[in-house]
């Protein structure tokens, strides 16, 4: 019984190494395909997002000061500096800028496969 195991577990090890070595040779792409150009990198980050469903958009880097707008979820904004845990935006949707927790407000990060 335990011979067999063992005669058993070889195949096992055996079939599932097969695969590797066929996979090396049909990893070569023919001359003629087309060459496509990445513009960005898969380290670079991406866009800025917003973490929750609204973020409140302030005059001043500080919780106590004045709300000019508010950032929602999905809209468009670029971040012109930061300060200490804020960040100084632009909503792109609307045109507002002002401050934003940069608790709620970060960039998306992006996975490489190759």
């Amino acid at each position: 019984m335990r011979a067999s195991r063992l005669t058993l577990c070889a195949a096992m090890i055996g079939a599932l190494a097969l695969p590797t070595f066929a996979a090396t040779s049909a990893n070569a792409a023919p001359q003629s395909a087309p060459t496509t150009a990445i513009t960005r990198s898969c380290h670079d980050p991406g866009p800025w997002v917003v973490g929750t469903k609204a973020v409140t958009i302030r005059s001043k880097p500080s919780k106590k000061s004045t709300s000019v707008g508010i950032l929602y979820r999905g809209h468009k904004f670029s971040v012109h500096k930061t300060r200490g845990k804020w960040r100084h935006i632009t909503d792109k949707t609307t045109g507002v800028k002002g401050w934003v927790s940069a608790a709620y407000v970060y960039r998306d990060s992006r996975m490489c496969l190759d």
